[in-house]
């Protein structure tokens, strides 16, 4: 077996420790506590000094909540940490995820290029929110209200993306069946094809759709992503049943790679994919 071989079979993102509550967040939150009552503030009056509601601060305090990177800097500065807080900023923005996305979630942030294949569901840089909060509502276990909004504020936030400069290529290819699926309901849905036609009249973004009609389809073994990283490696990225794994071997990669330029030339031009979803916003 060669280093490639096992670097491709390496699940990525088992850190239950990691989940809200615990890991980084928890010793965050003792972290703040200590420093807030050393300086002989009260949760009430430390709230005003940086923007924030009591209730707030003791949710990130208790792990509760995980704590935004303007109210990290702002703590930092407010309680005179010599930025004690701001060094833990980067590790409490990957809790914010899912233990088995936070490994892509980080390259994704810096990506030169990602190219997306989504069987599915509209995949998430490209979710409105309302779609984005039914997607959340809709899995089993079902999750908890504030663990519902916790991420569907990441999921939003990661569409920053689309204002990066220099502009990262972004390429999609979304079955068709997926922008058929009334999540959330008809409006949900409507707004959400709504969004898709907007993004993609951005010059770094192609979207294409595949045709539920097609007879060859390169693209069954399920979805996946492309990721140019920073350093400029290209990355292969899965994830089913919220198992997930990040592909770095070139024999993998280099697979995926022929998978996706085999499902572009089976999918709609992006000029007739935006025509097609102009057709089913007419159909509603």
């Amino acid at each position: 077996m060669t280093d490639d071989d096992e670097a491709e079979r390496e699940p990525v993102g088992q850190r239950p420790e990691d989940e809200p509550g615990q890991g980084v967040v928890t010793a965050f939150g003792r972290q703040l506590k200590l420093l807030r009552t050393r300086a002989g503030l009260e949760r009430p009056e430390f709230g005003k000094l940086v923007g924030y509601a009591a209730q707030s601060v003791a949710s990130f305090e208790q792990g509760r909540r995980i704590p935004p990177p303007r109210f990290i800097d702002k703590a930092d500065d407010v309680l005179d940490a010599g930025g004690m807080l701001k060094v833990l900023k980067e590790e409490v923005a990957r809790a914010q995820y899912p233990a088995f996305f936070r490994d892509a979630a980080r390259l994704e942030a810096s990506a030169l290029a990602m190219y997306v294949y989504a069987a599915h569901a509209v995949p998430g840089l490209l979710q409105t929110e309302e779609y984005a909060r039914a997607v959340f509502r809709m899995q089993r276990p079902l999750l908890d209200d504030a663990v519902i909004e916790q991420r569907l504020e990441s999921r939003l936030a990661r569409q920053q993306i689309f204002g990066r400069r220099p502009a990262p290529l972004l390429s999609f290819i979304i079955e068709e069946v997926v922008l058929r699926k009334p999540i959330g309901g008809w409006d949900v849905l409507r707004s959400q094809l709504e969004q898709i036609l907007l993004v993609g009249q951005e010059r770094n973004v192609e979207i294409q759709v595949m045709p539920t009609e097609r007879e060859d389809h390169a693209g069954l073994g399920g979805p996946f992503n492309l990721i140019d990283a920073a350093n400029g490696q290209r990355i292969a990225y899965t994830e089913v049943q919220d198992d997930s794994r990040l592909y770095t071997g070139t024999g993998k990669v280099r697979e995926l790679e022929a998978r996706y330029g085999i499902l572009r030339s089976q999918a709609l031009t992006p000029s007739e994919s935006m025509a097609f979803v102009e057709k089913l916003l007419g159909e509603r």
